[in-house]
């Protein structure tokens, strides 16, 4: 009777926050769930944004979290297309756009992030693209089917994740691609040069050329349509469309505004939460790609803008709310496809963090796992086109303890001999 008359207030309508509320249902929690989100769409999933939904091989219902009468048959309020505005600690509400006022007795902030905009000349033409929403995806995927039908092009600012994902996507439909990049590599600061290099060759081979050590300086067009894109050392590259896909920022304005602690920018940003994923309020709580969390096992502060970070979050900090103990110790895990490639990527290995890059298996043939060491401590692992290693992977990196490089290097030596899986 006591949970009754208690009121829990989501912000954020995405997998965390749709996730956060299965799971207060599911741990019998019987007061209001109020579940805030600024979009109109029901809580999706973002990965098949970027893949199979972008490539036409999904359709639109597949992304959903749950069905939308799942909401009303768990009771729990759906605000949608309906931004929070304003947080009032002391008062314990949130105020929406509308004017609706809210009260709360916990709050959960899922509010994600945003796309990093380029600031150059040209970003307002129609043919400018960022990929985060449902709906930018919709008019993505229309794009890149036009493009491919009458041989136009694409270019890609920035050859991380997303923007690697969409080349593929691009050229799967036919299109040109051209993906302009700072580094040297792809996915520099995530992989390193020598995986990096591996990832630029893979779509090179499928046609797509990259232009490295360059950022764009202004987006040509005419009538609103983009016609060619600039580069900072004096080259001018053909477009019909343009993708920035140069990151995303945590969306922190609420907590700002409401004097909540936060991470700087030079340290990933985000909202400061313990742990139990504790805010510097006792009665709010943060998940997901806004909250920069102390990890028990890594021991550092990590802000993680991955599906899994979502998925596994938002019910420990439902769970937290509840006033359960939590000490949220997942490590860091996302996946990515592209081509015929697919890869699961596992720990957190920061750049200068790590002494060695070590290769298990055959690289050339793209069947192989990395490994990021330090002092001989496995930090991170990647299994490309390997299968069912991602338990063992963490397992190694979960024991903290030096491995026998050799061992570690050598595909006839199981990996579970190496590392205890988690658990036993």
């Amino acid at each position: 009777m006591v949970d009754a008359h208690r009121t829990f207030v989501i912000v954020g309508a995405g997998l965390a926050g749709a996730k956060a509320a299965e799971t207060l249902r599911s741990e019998g929690f019987t007061g209001r769930v109020i579940l805030i989100g600024d979009e109109r769409d029901h809580p999706y999933e973002r990965p098949p944004l970027s893949k199979g939904y972008l490539t036409g091989k999904d359709d639109r219902d597949s992304v959903f979290v749950h069905e939308p009468s799942w909401y009303a048959a768990s009771d729990v309020e759906l605000h949608l297309g309906q931004p929070a505005v304003h947080l009032d600690r002391d008062a314990k509400k949130v105020v929406l756009g509308d004017g609706t006022a809210l009260h709360y007795d916990k709050l959960l902030l899922a509010t994600g992030a945003e796309p990093r905009r380029l600031d150059i000349p040209g970003t307002g033409l129609a043919g400018v693209h960022h990929l985060r929403r449902l709906a930018h995806a919709e008019r993505l995927r229309g794009v890149l089917a036009g493009l491919g039908r009458d041989n136009g092009h694409l270019l890609i600012a920035g050859a991380g994740w997303i923007g690697l994902e969409v080349a593929a996507a691009a050229r799967g439909y036919g299109a040109e691609v051209t993906v302009i990049e700072p580094e040297p590599t792809p996915l520099h600061a995530v992989l390193g040069p020598e995986i990096g290099r591996l990832f630029g060759d893979l779509h090179a081979e499928h046609g797509v050329r990259f232009h490295f050590g360059a950022r764009l300086t202004e987006i040509v067009g005419h009538d609103g349509m983009v016609l060619a894109a600039r580069t900072d050392d004096g080259e001018e590259h053909p477009a019909h469309a343009v993708l920035a896909a140069i990151g995303a920022a945590p969306r922190t304005a609420l907590a700002e505004t409401s004097g909540l602690a936060l991470v700087d920018r030079e340290h990933g940003g985000g909202i400061a939460v313990d742990a139990s994923l504790r805010t510097s309020d006792p009665d709010v709580f943060a998940v997901g790609d806004v909250a920069a969390a102390h990890h028990p096992v890594l021991g550092t502060r990590l802000r993680v803008e991955h599906w899994a970070n979502a998925l596994n979050g938002g019910p420990a900090a439902a769970r937290a709310m509840l006033g359960q103990e939590v000490s949220y110790d997942r490590v860091p895990y996302f996946f990515s496809d592209q081509y015929d490639v697919g890869l699961e990527y596992s720990g957190y290995a920061p750049p200068g963090g790590y002494d060695q890059v070590l290769i298990r298996g055959d690289a050339a043939k793209r069947e192989f796992i990395a490994f990021w060491l330090s002092e001989g401590r496995v930090l991170a692992g990647m299994n490309v086109n390997v299968w069912d290693v991602t338990e063992h992977i963490q397992a190694l990196i979960r024991s903290k303890e030096p491995v026998d490089r050799d061992k570690l290097a050598d595909p006839s030596v199981p990996l579970a001999s190496l590392a205890a899986p988690e658990g036993a």
